[in-house]
């Protein structure tokens, strides 16, 4: 009365899959150098910002955090340098408190990932750029106010 089964079970294991698999490291590295590559588009879109409003002194600041975010995602990305764009020739100088504001969350999201994964110099990095990001954007405030 009873017939045995002849397919497979749907509950068996699937066979281990051929491809390579990242450990939590790996990814770990990936998700920090991909939000240090957004803090950089918006840090040289600041630096834009800055050159164009004569801005020397946070120019010259702002590109000398662009080139050290840049050094930290050339170490987490296997020494590739990341590709950096033009930025956009809308330069309207009101955009600043939006880009500091955007810059601070992003530095905020790097610095999780980077405290998560026990990286002490990105860490430093991040919570620097997250001060930086917040006191402008704070004064930018203070000053439309």
């Amino acid at each position: 009365m009873y017939e045995p089964i002849r397919t497979k079970s749907v509950h068996t294991m699937a066979a281990a899959p051929d491809f390579p698999h990242r450990s939590r490291e790996e990814e770990l590295d990936i998700r920090l150098a991909g939000q240090l590559t957004a803090l950089l588009t918006v840090t040289d879109e600041l630096h834009a910002l800055a050159v164009r409003a004569g801005d020397a002194t946070e120019s010259a600041a702002l590109a000398a955090a662009a080139d050290r975010i840049a050094e930290q995602v050339a170490r987490l990305s296997g020494g590739r340098h990341p590709l950096r764009a033009e930025p956009s020739d809308g330069g309207d100088p009101s955009r600043m408190p939006v880009l500091h504001r955007r810059a601070h969350t992003l530095a905020g999201n790097a610095l999780a990932v980077a405290t998560s994964r026990d990286d002490a110099t990105a860490t430093e990095l991040a919570a620097e750029r997250m001060a930086a990001h917040g006191a402008a954007a704070e004064v930018a405030d203070l000053a439309t106010a």
